[in-house]
């Protein structure tokens, strides 16, 4: 029996090295670290980089409100711009990535890819088994048997596998960034059409108080015999047409400010501080072909096809990998057997991979799907060009609308009020030319604040075909394009920095 003890102590020692190797598998990259909280604010995503898997595996997750806000009562709802006298634009976009419950379902969909790279590069847990058999006769003794078994795969297999999630992970997390992206143009676009709505209406409420005096100067020249009855019915008439409008401005300034509660998560009602008096129209146009090299480096369908790409290329090799065998190891003790040195076992089997049509199948799906997202990348690529040309034409469009209706027709339609009052008070020109030059006058002003919201809006839209990040990489002008080494210098695909 002390013999006997040493041999069990001796395999109970190497049942537990071959156990501590099975946790342990030299090869494996490091898991993600999936249990940091995110911050507050909402960080730009990097590229996965596969040479460096182990800074990818536990890099942080993309921030994000870190819980959906709970549904507000429409009477206990308070707007966050209660207590400002002024909103702008900055503020609302703000406000508009902290409530809006889409980044955080779109980030726990990230998370939830990520979560499963320790799943596919862990190893299959190991297999305990027994035997145990009756005592055989008066002289024999119990028959048992330990055992346990180990499966590894292919040197190479689980960090394929791995490679494949994290491009996939890279890629979910393109689609988070790119939400965001459509919440900041979704709140300055919503915020443009709400300035617009705001002048245009402060526009009729002033076309109102002038053609009221011009009424009462009509009334004041018929009295005294210098005019024609005609004339204050002539003001009354523009009066109601003007009111009419009123209500139609008033209409749009409350659907205006119903789209902003609505991407706050508000009731539609609720008051929201005026937009401020004037947005000023300045800058000079950057050159296009900057504008679309930054675009092919910095686009996030382009990274997001990158990322796929590299994860498809991953399944490739991994297909491949499939007609080389997996390994079973395995250790028991044998009480079976009566001799000491034979009850301690080892051994190793494999399986053999004969079924090739599965494998050469799983080979050409793989294969397929790498061609078909690389022709995405490059119909994608050969769009970019047409979608900044066309932003950046529309964009400059607005903005020569702006300076020309500033600069020369807006000066000229006030002289040419400002010189039709005394001349009809004088009797020169009748009422109609008065009344006219007033309304060319509203309707050029309506134009210029019209020009003035397109001009932001196009200039989102443009920031949004080259990067999708307006809120945070404005477009380079002349004055200000980054040097190289500089934040905001155009990369090569792949490249993009912190």
């Amino acid at each position: 029996m002390p013999r006997m003890g040493r041999q069990s102590r001796w395999c109970l020692l190497f049942l537990g090295a071959f156990v501590t190797g099975c946790a342990h598998p030299p090869y494996l990259p490091s898991a993600p670290q999936m249990d940091k909280a995110p911050s507050s604010e909402i960080g730009p995503i990097r590229q996965v980089s596969y040479e460096q898997k182990q800074d990818a595996a536990s890099e942080p997750p993309l921030h994000a409100p870190t819980a959906v806000r709970a549904a507000e009562s429409p009477r206990e709802a308070v707007s966050p711009f209660a207590d400002k006298q002024e909103l702008s634009v900055d503020a609302l976009v703000e406000a508009v990535l902290a409530r809006n419950p889409s980044l955080p379902e779109m980030v726990a969909a990230w998370r939830a890819v990520q979560a499963r790279y320790p799943q596919v590069t862990s190893l299959d847990d190991p297999l305990f088994g027994t035997t145990l058999a009756p005592q055989l006769g008066a002289s024999g003794g119990n028959g048992y048997r330990f055992e346990l078994f180990q499966r590894y795969p292919w040197p190479g297999k689980l960090r394929l596998r791995g490679q494949v999630v994290l491009g996939e992970a890279s890629a979910a997390g393109r689609d988070v960034e790119d939400i965001r992206q459509q919440l900041i143009e979704l709140a300055r676009d919503a915020f443009y059409d709400y300035y617009l709505s705001y002048r245009t209406l402060e526009v009729n409420t002033e076309a109102i108080r002038l053609m009221q005096r011009f009424k009462r100067d009509a009334e004041e020249r018929y009295k005294t015999g210098g005019g024609s009855a005609q004339d204050p019915l002539q003001a009354e008439v523009e009066l109601g047409r003007l009111r009419e409008r009123d209500f139609a401005l008033q209409r749009q300034r409350q659907v205006a400010i119903a789209r902003i509660n609505a991407l706050l998560q508000l009731p539609p009602f609720l008051p929201l501080p005026p937009p401020p008096k004037e947005l000023k129209v300045e800058g000079e146009l950057p050159d296009l072909r900057e504008l679309v090299e930054q675009a092919l480096s910095q686009r996030l369908d382009l990274l997001k096809l990158a990322d796929q790409i590299k994860a498809a290329e991953a399944a490739v090799q991994l297909a491949y990998k499939e007609y080389y065998p997996d390994f079973d190891t395995w250790a028991a003790y044998d009480r079976f057997w009566t001799l000491g040195l034979q009850q301690p076992q080892v051994g190793v089997r494999v399986n053999l991979p004969v079924r090739l049509a599965k494998r050469r199948g799983a080979v050409v799906e793989a294969e397929s799907r790498l061609a078909e997202l690389r022709a995405q990348y490059a119909r994608q690529t050969n769009q970019v060009g047409f979608e900044v040309q066309q932003a950046y034409e529309q964009w400059r469009e607005s903005l020569r609308t702006v300076q020309l209706l500033e600069k020369e027709v807006l000066p000229a339609s006030r002289l040419n009020v400002k010189a039709a009052e005394p001349a009809y008070l004088n009797g020169r020109i009748p009422l109609t030319t008065l009344i006219e030059a007033q309304r060319n006058l509203v309707d050029l002003q309506d134009r210029y604040y019209q020009a003035t919201a397109a001009f932001f809006q196009r200039r989102t839209a443009l920031q949004r075909s080259l990067t999708g990040t307006p809120a945070t990489i404005p477009i380079p002008t002349p004055a200000q394009r980054p040097s190289p080494g500089q934040p905001g210098y155009p990369l090569g695909l792949g490249g993009g920095g912190e």
